[in-house]
């Protein structure tokens, strides 16, 4: 990892963030704020991955020059969860750190972060789905700044228009296979582990579940659906979809291949995110963005909603400044769009959608085809799913017995939950 010390952090933007603060946007594209009385040890720390570390700079210089201390901004490349949990255990940890919404139980769980003290108005300049996301046991615990969801890229020179199902989307690519005109059926990830998040929708729309559901409507870590007749049900259409049946879904397409696939004209169809456009417009392809289509007769295909947020944490040596940080970090529209600009994403901030979606008609597109979205579950029982789902995934992607894969998908999740 690499530290970049910067002096700053982000100034406050317009909202009153509590009695006393009177925080004031200035003049100019760069917000300011009265400075904090509590000033904590003088120092700020924030952990983050490298993309967000170079678009936080000219913010974070300002908010140091406001508040009269030192931010250091630690630029962590891998593993940025678990390297959080385990120094803030340690009583080393930052003040903030930047994540995935679906790591709160995890952190929570640790006694890691604390909720976010964010005003009604801030709140309410949200999309409500991105502020869904950071909600846990009824309380925010992240100011969300990013949203990303999948969706269908197409080659609009080969299918112009978007299929209105699975089923259309194979025939579409069986004809262009069979003229000789791509080589794959689709580009979704599955790989050699299974890839759970990319092929939910459509396990997702052939009626499949990963957990029942609490009366609030939130995932209920009490009830493993994965084994459920449901779920074997839409176990057996993706097998229809796998290597022995149509081959739309094959274990050879994974996460380093299927965008350039893609990009490469070798398949007409690509299931990804918002990260994936850059490729795509670099190899020149004409392309168009829809939502992702369904099983005929099925439900519809529900991409997992992501969304990227700053947390406080809980062992911060200055939670004060740190809870100042975040709590008008993102309520602010040009953060938020140098953060986009860094990292293509739809923000989390709706002003800042008005600012970037002129520019950019990828991102209500994405948006669309992410309205139905469900979050990612942020219960730490989400972390059991990901392997025993990959593995059945692969199961039967490769023409092996649904209900046999979804069965040992089960027992493997129950037996983790145990521990």
């Amino acid at each position: 990892m690499r530290a970049i010390r910067i002096a700053g952090v982000v100034a406050a933007i317009g909202l009153v963030l509590g009695a006393g603060l009177g925080l004031a946007a200035c003049g100019g594209s760069t917000p300011t704020a009265q400075p904090s009385k509590d000033k904590g040890n003088g120092k700020l720390e924030i952990w983050a991955d490298p993309k967000r570390t170079a678009a936080l700079k000219p913010f974070a210089d300002q908010f140091g020059k406001d508040n009269g201390v030192t931010v250091t901004v630690k630029e962590i490349a891998e593993n940025l969860q678990q390297t959080f949990v385990t120094a803030s255990q340690q009583g080393s940890g930052p003040d903030i750190v930047i994540g995935a919404h679906d790591w709160i139980g995890n952190l929570v769980q640790n006694g890691s972060i604390d909720p976010v003290n964010l005003t009604s108005a801030q709140k309410s300049a949200f999309e409500p789905s991105a502020l869904k996301a950071v909600t846990f046991n009824g309380q925010v615990y992240g100011a969300p700044y990013a949203m990303e969801n999948l969706a269908l890229i197409r080659n609009t020179e080969l299918v112009p228009n978007a299929p209105a199902t699975i089923e259309d989307l194979v025939k579409a690519a069986q004809d262009l296979k069979a003229a000789g005109k791509v080589s794959e059926i689709m580009c979704l990830q599955v790989g050699a582990a299974g890839d759970a998040y990319h092929i939910y929708p459509f396990f997702a729309s052939a009626g499949g579940s990963l957990f029942g559901t609490t009366s609030s409507g939130d995932p209920d870590p009490k009830t493993v659906n994965v084994g459920s007749s449901d779920s074997v049900a839409a176990f057996a259409k993706l097998k229809e979809l796998g290597e022995k049946g149509l081959g739309a879904l094959k274990t050879s397409i994974g996460s380093e291949n299927s965008i350039s696939t893609f990009a490469g004209k070798k398949c007409a169809f690509l299931v990804s995110g918002p990260w994936a456009t850059k490729d795509v417009k670099t190899a020149g392809i004409k392309y168009d963005i829809s939502p992702l289509p369904g099983f005929a007769g099925g439900k519809k295909a529900t991409p997992f909603l992501g969304v990227q947020a700053f947390y406080v944490a809980s062992k911060a040596k200055s939670k004060a400044l740190a809870q100042e940080f975040v709590a008008n970090y993102v309520t602010n529209k040009d953060v938020a769009k140098a953060l986009y600009d860094a990292d293509p994403r739809p923000p989390a901030l709706t002003a800042a959608i008005d600012v970037v979606k002129g520019s950019d008609p990828d991102l209500v597109k994405f948006l669309n085809a992410g309205k139905d979205g469900f979050p990612m579950p942020a219960i730490p029982e989400m972390s059991a799913i990901w392997g025993p789902f990959g593995n059945a995934e692969v199961a039967v992607v490769k023409g092996d017995d649904p209900a046999t894969a979804a069965s040992a998908a089960q027992t493997a999740i129950l037996a983790a939950l145990k521990k």
